[in-house]
């Protein structure tokens, strides 16, 4: 059945701003799967900020076109359906991952991951990407371990200073003693 062309601007519009609001863009074979596996594929999805599309294959080449990304040929072909991944990627593909693990239905064809078109097993590796958080930790840990180091090299010659003279405080207490 033929697209209108109002239907057609709509979706080139609704694309371009999915694709503006993505960090990434994963591409899969629906086939096979039922309307009850892909919504419940999207829930799981939606939990991470990742939003999953049916695609047209026309107008979304278009609309890669338009936000300057590139053309990924032989993902464009056949049926395609498209996970927009929010800023999380390593969460987001890792949802997707999991979830093409456990219903054996979908398959990984590829992604774009800013000006770079990449295979199925380099877009399944995405998924290994650490979480924001843990990027946050790690940055977190980068930051305080310089200052944690410098607290410790300023208070380590009071601290001398201060055994010293409790070593020379016992010392006076046993010549007294004696």
């Amino acid at each position: 059945m033929a697209i209108s062309r109002a239907k057609k601007a709509e979706l080139l519009e609704q694309y371009k701003e999915q694709i503006n609001n993505s960090s990434a863009l994963v591409f899969t074979n629906y086939l096979g799967a039922s309307v009850p596996q892909l919504r419940s594929l999207r829930v799981k999805l939606k939990e991470t900020g990742t939003t999953y599309s049916i695609v047209k294959n026309s107008i979304f080449a278009l609309a890669l076109e338009q936000c300057g990304k590139p053309h990924p040929d032989g993902l464009l072909e056949g049926p395609n359906a498209v996970a927009f991944v929010g800023e999380d990627i390593g969460k987001g593909v890792s949802a997707l991952r999991d979830w093409i693990k456990s219903e054996r239905i979908l398959e990984i064809k590829g992604a774009i991951l800013e000006s770079s078109v990449l295979d199925a097993s380099a877009a399944e590796a995405l998924a290994d990407l650490p979480t924001r958080e843990q990027v946050l930790a790690q940055i977190l840990g980068a930051i305080s371990a310089p200052a944690g180091n410098l607290v410790r090299m300023i208070g380590a010659p009071s601290a001398s200073l201060v055994r010293v003279l409790n070593a020379y405080v016992e010392k006076r207490k046993e010549i007294e003693a004696a």
